[in-house]
């Protein structure tokens, strides 16, 4: 992924600063599928350069960090994925539906009544800001097709393989415009995977690949079991993981540390580079260097150094700014060690 040896990174998210949202609303409830203009503490006209404001000190943070691949901590997004699936085409977000969520809650999502179609660029502004404002490698992170097809109601498609289909194809072309724009790493967020395997079976993979195809450059698909913040106990084994080894993204990114995953699984995954989770999300301590880069020499025994991308498990921005910003150089720390070892 980059021409240095283990070089780290972060799933997506940063903490968001408590004057920019309400932290406490937003812990206090699920992860938002339709606006959430509730959280916001400033008002407009006012928050999009207080969004901006907050997003240079994620990005200051990373770099201090030491976090060689960094992003823009997605601090303009009430959650990962709402950003972008509310301002597509053939949505209705005004009159929710509900559906049954990945922790067993019903929870409200848009409407799908229409074609889906991405009529302009949705990420492209964020990611121009995140580049011109650092010298460090680019990552953007973008909700995967499969996942949009599970936090939606279907009400125009034939069936939910034909929806994510038509996602699939919204999310390329916000893809191949960021590629363009020079964004080093695309990363598509596809958690429910792991949630609906049985139709990711069916369709998840096709859906990626369609997602993915005629992307010119190195991308990612994520999959995990939940935030920390909302799921304290996570299996020790994905319920979907090998099937990725078909899917044409160059790297998976998968949850490690919290879950205690066995990493026997990455051998399901030859071929493929892991973003390997090494920090725990689920414990509020920091992490030493030396814990760090013990949980990437485990990843070792399974994987060549040229293959291993270590980063935080997923859920970054449910922690404090100061909590993050020590896992992050605790990460970068071990990282480090590990890289002198392998020189000798």
């Amino acid at each position: 992924m980059m021409s240095l040896l283990l070089p780290t990174t972060v799933v997506g998210s940063y903490p968001q600063p408590g004057w920019l949202v309400d932290r406490e609303l937003l812990r206090s409830r699920l992860v938002p599928r339709v606006g959430a203009t509730e959280i916001w503490r400033v008002p407009e006209p006012y928050l999009e350069e207080a969004k901006s404001d907050a997003i240079l000190l994620a990005i200051r943070d990373m770099e201090r960090a030491g976090i060689d691949i960094i992003t823009d901590g997605e601090i303009r997004r009430e959650s990962y994925s709402n950003h972008f699936a509310l301002a597509l085409d053939g949505i209705d977000a005004e009159n929710p539906a509900e559906v049954v969520g990945r922790t067993g809650a019903k929870t409200s999502v848009p409407r799908v009544v229409g074609p889906i179609r991405r009529s302009r660029p949705i990420e492209l502004a964020d990611a121009q800001f995140l580049m011109g404002n650092s010298s460090r490698a680019a990552k953007v992170t973008l909700p995967g097709p499969f996942t949009l097809s599970q936090q939606a109601k279907n009400e125009h498609y034939a069936d939910e393989a034909e929806l994510a289909f038509a996602y699939a194809d919204a999310v390329n072309a916000e893809a191949r415009d960021l590629m363009a724009a020079g964004v080093d790493v695309i990363q598509l967020d596809e958690p429910w995977l792991q949630a609906r395997p049985e139709a990711a079976m069916r369709f998840g993979v096709t859906a990626i690949n369609r997602a993915l195809a005629g992307v010119d450059g190195q991308t990612v698909v994520h999959l995990c079991f939940g935030y920390a913040e909302i799921v304290r106990d996570k299996p020790s084994g994905y319920s979907f993981l090998p099937q990725l080894s078909d899917c044409i993204a160059d790297a998976i990114s998968i949850e490690a540390a919290q879950p205690k995953l066995d990493l026997g699984v990455l051998r399901d995954l030859a071929g493929k580079s892991i973003v390997l989770g090494v920090i725990d999300l689920g414990s509020r301590e920091i992490e030493s260097a030396e814990e760090v880069a013990s949980r990437i020499r485990r990843g070792l025994e399974f994987l060549a150094p040229e293959r291993l991308i270590p980063a935080p498990d997923c859920g970054m921005k449910y922690l404090t700014r100061p909590q993050a910003f020590g896992k992050l150089r605790a990460l970068a720390e071990g990282a480090a060690l590990v890289r002198r070892e392998l020189a000798g």
